[in-house]
């Protein structure tokens, strides 16, 4: 068993299925195979609004928002607290540095603080990993 850390894009790949990917179902047989991801505290949020906005967009309903929901509650995602000083120096320098956004600097902040391997969607982040120097046995 390994752990990882989970970028809301691939989440989101299983709940709109137009979107689903190999990678995202690399990700998925992990948890199957025991495999625990690590994600950083605002990512229920990240994945929750995409939701609604998928719902407000009529690509997905408030049934199917509910049950996705209740499937990804029972995975085994850690969340991890930064404190605001992180965010406001390790964070911001991070973002600056490879052109991400601040949600995106923080994954590959988690990923490069804990050694872990970054499942991701995300061109701009891919990009980051590279050259970053994380590992990604998915990308």
């Amino acid at each position: 068993m390994s752990r990882f850390v989970l970028d809301a894009s691939v989440v989101l790949t299983w709940c709109f299925p137009d979107e689903n990917t190999d990678l995202a179902q690399r990700v998925a047989d992990r948890f199957k195979r025991g495999d625990t991801a690590l994600a950083p505290s605002f990512w229920p949020h990240e994945v929750l609004n995409a939701l609604l906005a998928g719902e407000k967009r009529k690509r997905i309903s408030r049934e199917m928002i509910h049950s996705f929901l209740d499937d990804l509650a029972v995975l085994p995602v850690m969340l991890e607290q930064v404190p605001a000083g992180i965010v406001f120096d390790r964070i911001q320098t991070l973002s600056r540095k490879h052109g991400l956004t601040a949600y995106d600097a923080a994954y590959l902040d988690l990923a490069l603080e804990n050694g872990m391997a970054l499942a991701t969607l995300d061109e701009a982040l891919v990009r980051a990993c590279r050259n970053a120097g994380v590992a990604s046995v998915w990308v």
